[in-house]
């Protein structure tokens, strides 16, 4: 069954960011992401409504991303060059510069200190 506005169930995304240093994760990430608009709340980053990204301790990972492109952790914003600005003010590795893509896409991917992919991206302003 499709989901409509009468049965949808989901109510947020979350995405947990194990490492074996997360102390140095949080750090980066909010460095990152809070100046674009994230906030840190108790032990998570709220990037938008519903929407978070959490950092766990493990001892089940290595030290750097073996496949980075596996998964890759998407941020919208609204300004996407003010975003690359910043970044770029944090010294942040680029692994795909700002592009646009076509149809008002912007898209563009970053490394964080585990070797994660973190991907900045502009949408249209209209569908």
């Amino acid at each position: 069954m499709a989901a409509t506005a009468e049965n949808a169930n989901v109510s947020g995304l979350g995405v947990v960011i194990g490492g074996t240093d997360p102390v140095r994760l949080i750090e980066w990430y909010r460095a990152a992401l809070e100046p674009l608009g994230a906030r840190w709340e108790r032990h998570m980053l709220m990037v938008g409504p519903g929407a978070i990204i959490g950092f766990d301790q493990r001892d089940d990972v290595a030290e750097r991303a073996v496949e980075p492109g596996r998964q890759l952790i998407n941020i919208t914003v609204h300004d996407i060059r003010a975003a690359e600005a910043h970044l770029n003010s944090l010294g942040v590795t680029w692994i795909r510069p700002v592009e646009e893509v076509g149809g008002g896409w912007y898209f563009s991917t970053v490394v964080d200190p585990d070797g994660n992919y973190l991907q900045i991206l502009q949408g249209p302003d209209a569908p």
